[in-house]
């Protein structure tokens, strides 16, 4: 019998039952609940008269919807603060914990998981949001629900589901000055395509990995699900147990002891077959920008805009130029004569401290180019609070950028702060599909340094230009 990968075990260790489809019951221990997902689940289980099987099993949070700037002085209306008011009555009403817009605790729902210790290595963890897959840095079974899933995890604290396949991407060699883990995921999704990872549970491994803080893997698996993968997975280790003792809901005492012991056997065994196995060499990445409206349409930084015509394949020929069009740019212009009108920094993609502080960096002692407009949206009020004691704050403001509260911001057109059509933005969110920053809206996506050396560049430039 071969060995087991590291989503065989976590999967086998929470496995009710089997099915003859195929399929599979699972344990669920950890659901992240949010305000867009929600409220059908809830309304489903006061239809049919149910309960919550275990209320302390989810923690409630309201993130796409909340503003930004002026939080104290400014509740939305609209459908936004019709979405943030039901998750309110519906958290209390069935016993949920709820972290309000004020609360130091409050942010992103993939930033505040970790933070709080609620995301746990060897857990199943699920939210009605397609980016929980952030949670398998840690180790953990996380992946996206919809809202009817949301309600069978709300009665029953069980999911049916049917195994992915496996796939292995092994990282070698270091990331180079002004290249981030971004650019690896951004190239990863260039060279599979946006279906590469189809059907398949991504473990992510290799030398390469040791060398990532939390925060960057959390960034890595973040972007799996661009890459087709609803799970994207590293095994845990010492960067993880060190990242998670101390947590408010981690794990104590003799507990803490057993737990981190048995975390840090979590792992992938020597002979394991995994279904899929690519390899990518991290120190021969550039910086890499998206051209397209796919996180698939990237390219260095230092190329240039591809042209259809010598594409031969009719499809992609055809997606390629409607990309173009609705971006508005030409075959053969250079990446870095692109200009840009807006410059977001934030998202559960890249708005932790460490990208903050890699952003400010650049910034210090620098300033915005005339008629750029640049925001800073901390994942979390933690993380806010945390830039605000180092100063990274002042570093953006006296630079020109707006300094706002947490929350998923301009990452998604569902608050105030959205694109107008035609609007131009480096951004360091995870989709560039058409509409997505706001109807209209052109999305370059890159990493954090390369979105703050845009914002002082007043176009898409090589942040290695810029590093001191």
């Amino acid at each position: 019998m071969t060995g087991q990968t590291l989503y065989d075990k976590i999967w086998d260790n929470h496995r009710v039952k089997d099915y003859d489809d195929g399929s599979s019951l699972l344990y669920i221990d950890r659901h992240l609940v949010q305000e867009v997902s929600s409220p059908q689940a809830f309304d489903g289980l006061r239809e049919r008269g149910l309960p919550l099987r275990r209320p302390d099993a989810h923690v409630a949070v309201a993130d796409h919807a909340v503003p930004t700037r002026l939080r104290s002085q400014h509740l939305p209306g609209g459908l936004a603060g019709d979405q943030i008011s039901r998750l309110v009555r519906n958290a209390r009403e069935f016993g949920v914990p709820y972290i309000p817009m004020n609360d130091r605790r409050h942010g992103i729902v993939h930033v505040i998981g970790p933070e709080l210790g609620f995301t746990l290595p060897g857990a199943t963890l699920v939210c009605g949001d397609s980016h929980t897959c952030t949670h398998g840095a840690f180790g953990a079974l996380a992946f996206g629900i919809g809202a009817s899933e949301c309600e069978t995890i709300f009665a029953t604290q069980t999911l049916r589901q049917r195994k992915q396949k496996r796939m292995r991407v092994t990282l070698h060699g270091r990331l180079g000055t002004g290249v981030a883990v971004k650019d690896i995921i951004l190239a990863l999704i260039a060279e599979i395509g946006t279906g590469g990872g189809f059907g398949h549970a991504i473990e992510f491994a290799g030398p390469a990995i040791a060398e990532l803080s939390m925060e960057a893997r959390m960034t890595l698996c973040n972007m799996s699900i661009e890459a087709g993968s609803r799970v994207g997975m590293v095994a845990p280790d010492e960067t993880t147990i060190t990242y998670l003792k101390g947590r408010p809901l981690a794990p104590e005492g003799d507990l803490w002891m057993r737990a981190s012991a048995e975390w840090q056997d979590l792992r992938t065994d020597p002979d394991a077959v995994f279904d899929r196995e690519v390899d990518l060499d991290v120190s021969a990445l550039a910086p890499h920008v998206s051209w397209g409206t796919t996180p698939e349409e990237t390219l260095p930084v230092t190329a240039t805009i591809p042209d259809p015509a010598l594409e031969q394949d009719a499809g992609k020929r055809f997606r390629m130029a409607r990309s173009l069009a609705y971006m508005g740019l030409e075959p053969g212009t250079r990446l870095a004569d692109v200009q840009i009108d807006r410059v977001f920094i934030g998202s559960c993609t890249n708005g932790r401290i460490e990208d903050l502080r890699n952003a400010a960096a650049i910034v210090k002692d620098r300033r915005i180019a005339g008629g750029v407009v640049g925001i800073v949206v901390p994942g979390s009020a933690s993380v806010r609070l945390q830039a605000e004691a180092e100063g990274l704050d002042k570093v953006f403001r006296a630079a020109g950028f707006e300094w706002r509260d947490s929350g998923c911001s301009m990452c998604v057109a569902m608050n105030d702060d959205r694109l107008a059509a035609g609007e131009r933005c480096a951004s360091t969110s995870n989709r560039n599909f058409e509409g997505r920053q706001g109807q209209g809206g052109r999305t370059h996506l890159m990493s954090p340094v390369m979105a703050a050396a845009a914002a002082i560049a007043g176009r898409l430039t090589d942040v290695r230009n810029l590093a001191s």
